[in-house]
């Protein structure tokens, strides 16, 4: 359970420099895909580096981010072959990590990141009228964002334990 929470963890840091990278330092318009339609087309893009080096700076980050991804989610499938998991603990598993990572991303992210602290808009300052709205309290995807947690995130966790125990 420990090394559960721990791989959840790495993950989240991952998941947090990817943005990072994708936000500050690459400035792409294509990694903004999940953000609302208004937000996409009020984007303008960036053919300058915001200084010498960002981009490089920042898929560096983005391939380091990408492999603790992976590596965490190898570690977990290797402890879980190691120690004998069954289905359900594979299931439990994947399931927790998933789940600490969608409440990490909808409570840091879309409502610390987004709404709080305007860490998009300060990057991209056009946005900052779509993003404004003083009667929202929360981002925008929340639909999207439980519709993962509670449909998607157990359907991939299940699938991914019940290929697991293939393999045992």
């Amino acid at each position: 359970m420990l090394l559960t929470v721990f791989l959840a963890i790495v993950i989240c840091a991952a998941v947090t420099m990817m943005l990072l990278a994708a936000v500050a330092f690459i400035q792409k318009k294509e990694f903004f895909s999940s953000a609302p339609k208004e937000a996409q087309e009020a984007i303008l893009p960036r053919e300058q580096e915001l200084f010498y080096g960002a981009r490089a700076i920042g898929w560096t980050l983005m391939v380091f981010s990408l492999l603790m991804i992976v590596g965490a989610l190898v570690a977990a499938v290797w402890d879980g072959f190691r120690n004998e998991f069954s289905f359900s603990q594979f299931f439990v598993r994947f399931l927790l990590i998933f789940t600490i990572y969608k409440v990490y991303d909808m409570i840091c992210f879309d409502y610390f990141l987004l709404m709080k602290f305007h860490f998009f808009q300060f990057y991209y300052p056009e946005v900052e009228s779509v993003y404004s709205d003083p009667d929202r309290k929360y981002g925008f995807n929340l639909r999207s964002q439980l519709l993962k947690l509670l449909v998607i995130f157990p359907a991939v966790s299940a699938l991914a334990a019940w290929i697991c125990t293939l393999f045992m």
